[in-house]
């Protein structure tokens, strides 16, 4: 008898979690899924829609495989945020001090590139965080709101080029543009707070986001996402659109996006 899939995952913060178990137990029925949660961060309603679950605090990494090798687990995903705070407030174990004495440059790359590693010493694959997620990846032109005017595409275009770039030095992945001009470049803050200073900036008129993913991007654990908090967000600071890149960016929760683009009057579009 084969055994049906152990898939392990390993849960930040956000919808994303419950997007991947609703789509895995649709593409794979019988797939046995184990989640890892962290205090203070997955959404605990999270825990009655999976086969086993376990709260740790980040920075615990020995804990988080000896409970996925004891569920049998033999792949992994890794999704949703872990707030900044948090990264700074890690109480590390053994096993995470000597992963960071290996990790010479700390970006989300190198640490999760080498949880990914630890992970393999255990028998664990990971893979990438939009299997079993391809229809949530939108395809190039309008995908909600509005259609964009054109100079609103130009900015688009712009700010998808300036992203790339900013992206490809490790900066961040979202800038902010308004009639040609980079208005805020996200760091180590986060997408939302890049949102609100860039609105601030742009006197909340023509002023549009642009979201792309790093050239080489690492699909097992970074995936750009747009969900219904960005599209708050963006109103809220009176940003008018948000660029994506086609295929390359997970819609979340889309009826509810979709909907909210119409009511805020903010349009998305794939680049």
């Amino acid at each position: 008898m084969s055994h049906p899939r152990t898939i392990g995952i390993i849960a930040g913060s956000g919808i994303y979690p419950e997007t991947f178990v609703r789509a895995a137990r649709k593409e794979s029925p019988g797939v046995k899924l184990v989640v890892v949660g962290f205090d203070n961060e997955t959404r605990p309603d999270l825990a009655p829609q999976v086969d086993s679950f376990l709260s740790v605090r980040v920075g615990q990494l020995s804990k988080l495989i000896k409970f996925f090798v004891k569920e049998g687990v033999t792949e992994a995903v890794m999704m949703g945020q872990i707030s900044p705070k948090n990264l700074f407030d890690l109480r590390p174990d053994l096993r995470i001090l000597m992963l960071l004495a290996r990790v010479k440059k700390r970006n989300a790359e190198t640490l999760f590139g080498a949880i990914g590693e630890e992970l393999s010493k255990d028998g664990i694959t990971l893979l990438s965080a939009v299997t079993f997620l391809e229809e949530h990846l939108p395809s190039a032109g309008h995908v909600a709101g509005p259609v964009v005017k054109p100079r609103t595409l130009e900015d688009l275009q712009y700010g998808f080029e300036i992203a790339k770039t900013t992206s490809s030095l490790d900066i961040g992945q979202s800038v902010v543009i308004r009639h040609g001009t980079v208005l805020a470049v996200e760091a180590f803050e986060g997408t939302n707070k890049c949102i609100r200073r860039g609105g601030e900036l742009g006197k909340k008129k023509d002023t549009v986001l642009v979201k792309v993913s790093k050239p080489n991007q690492d699909f097992r654990f970074d995936v750009p996402v747009v969900g219904p908090d960005t599209i708050r967000t963006c109103a809220e600071a009176g940003l008018c659109a948000i660029g994506i890149e086609a295929g390359k960016t997970l819609l979340l929760d889309k009826e509810n996006v979709l909907k909210l683009c119409m009511e805020k009057k903010v349009s998305i579009h794939a680049l």
